[in-house]
């Protein structure tokens, strides 16, 4: 049973490290969560990205630009959707 590795990946390469789930805003530079949770804190964000713009331009947007953009891509001009999940209100 020697020369097993299961569970020896570290670091960046582990599996479900947070720069996997990391990106920026577009506008701002912001640091995004694609999980909704905010870096550093407990606190739900809500994440934008362009469906056509994402994979090409890494369009993602925080709360804030969506909305100074009036929920439109710089880019396209095709309409943001959210792509961090929301929280559960009302439970």
């Amino acid at each position: 049973m020697e020369g097993l590795t299961i569970g020896l990946l570290k670091g960046s390469w582990s599996w479900g490290h947070k720069g996997w789930l990391r990106v920026y805003c577009r506008v701002c530079g912001a640091a995004l969560d694609l999980s909704g949770q905010k870096p550093r804190t407990r606190k739900t964000e809500v994440v934008y990205a362009c469906p056509k713009c994402a994979a090409k331009y890494e369009a993602y947007f925080c709360a804030a630009d969506a909305r100074a953009l009036k929920y439109t891509c710089p880019f396209c001009g095709s309409k943001l959707e959210i792509v961090s999940p929301q929280p559960v209100v009302g439970r």
